[in-house]
């Protein structure tokens, strides 16, 4: 309650952040099973092809307007195996969550999903230096309380469907779930040194290769075969906008809370696609899942209430070890830096410099003006005397 309540539009606005995000969500699922039900497309690697051209060609223009060009081929230039991982974990998070529906029950890949959530945690703790207290543990608990309330009334009112291959689709959730957590713990320790959208632009550009790659490979035949209605073409399109829209909030989520925190949040998804399976599929929704609603932003409220401060000392990493142009931190100094508008920072030791530079300047001027001002003394005393 130190800081929480204490900064309660802090609060609030992350949580409105959050279940934006969780209304991304749920709309791209059901615009997926819009496209697999009534279209028969399942692509995953079509679907987010066009996320990740959107990504780059909006965001890289404003990095290099914003940081020049030279501070981000510095950047990349040594990290650059960074963002090619983030990139690949991403990509293959959304394919094998997506192709997972296809393979097991409904039911399997909620309980599966929740996996992410502990990975992240145990990922945060190493990477990040993350400590969590007893009651962000407790919010946690009541998240997982509420995602379990949501699971159960699925099973009472059988809003489920029959697994082709439960174990090549739980294996497919697993890693899918495993991804995500690598993605989002990636994507949180490369903000708190870059740019959000540097970081953006990035994973959009290696995300296209690597997606476009895969795309190429393993579903060329269907998409020669696609027939391109207008349905086919409106629910692709408004799936790619809400994955632009969600891929361009979460950084600034991750940089504002943390990727635990937003994990938490994307546990409402599940609500908000019944409220959508209510008038869109006309399906039966019970007092349970407000329950679960009611219980997991109550976890958040919980989570956040007194919160463990922004990472001091992230983990030293390979490539984050020393400073680069643009940096928002110094390394071992993350509590120490200041950022500029424009994405640079000068940290506390750069300011000292810089003062001490002045302060020399100033002692060297003021040294020259005293030899001239003992000179012209002396000369006036001389002439006296003559």
């Amino acid at each position: 309650m130190r800081r929480a309540l204490g900064d309660w539009r802090h609060l609030l606005l992350i949580l409105v952040l959050g279940q934006i995000t969780s209304l991304c969500l749920t709309a791209t699922s059901v615009l997926s099973e819009k496209l697999a039900a009534n279209e028969n497309v399942s692509l995953p690697n079509f679907q987010s092809f066009l996320v990740y051209v959107l990504l780059f060609i909006v965001y890289m223009p404003i990095t290099l307007a914003r940081l020049g060009p030279r501070k981000v081929l510095l950047n990349i230039r040594k990290r650059f195996y960074w963002y090619i991982f983030l990139a690949a974990v991403d990509v293959e998070g959304n394919y094998f969550v997506i192709k997972a529906y296809d393979y097991t029950s409904l039911l399997a890949c909620m309980l599966l999903d929740t996996w992410t959530l502990p990975c992240v945690v145990v990922l945060s703790f190493f990477l990040l230096k993350a400590r969590y207290w007893w009651l962000q543990i407790l919010g946690v608990l009541m998240c997982l309380g509420g995602m379990g309330l949501l699971i159960k009334g699925d099973v009472d009112t059988g809003q489920n469907y029959a697994a082709q291959d439960a174990v090549k689709g739980d294996i497919f959730m697993l890693i899918g779930a495993t991804c995500y957590a690598l993605s989002n713990t990636t994507e949180e320790f490369i903000v708190r040194h870059r740019p959000q959208y540097e970081t953006v632009a990035w994973l959009g550009f290696f995300g296209t290769i690597i997606n476009g790659v895969q795309m190429a490979i393993i579903e060329h035949k269907k998409l020669s075969q696609l027939v391109w209605t207008k349905e086919v073409v409106g629910f692709t399109l408004g799936f790619d906008f809400v994955m632009f829209v969600l891929y361009t909030i979460v950084p600034f989520l991750f940089r504002m809370s943390s990727a635990t925190f937003y994990n938490l949040s994307i546990l409402t998804s599940d609500f908000y696609g019944l409220i959508f399976s209510k008038y869109m599929f006309h399906q039966k929704i019970t007092a349970i899942y407000a329950g679960a609603f009611v219980l997991i932003v109550a976890g958040l409220l919980v989570y956040y209430v007194d919160p463990h401060p922004p990472p001091e000392h992230m983990a030293q990493a390979p490539g984050f070890r020393t400073y680069v142009p643009g940096d928002l931190v110094q390394p071992g100094e993350e509590d120490g830096a200041s950022v500029k508008d424009d994405g640079s920072s000068q940290s506390q030791s750069e300011e000292a410099e810089d003062e001490e530079r002045r302060s020399s300047s100033s002692d060297c001027g003021g040294s020259i003006k005293k030899v001239i001002t003992d000179r012209d003394e002396v000369g006036g005393g001389a002439s006296t005397s003559v």
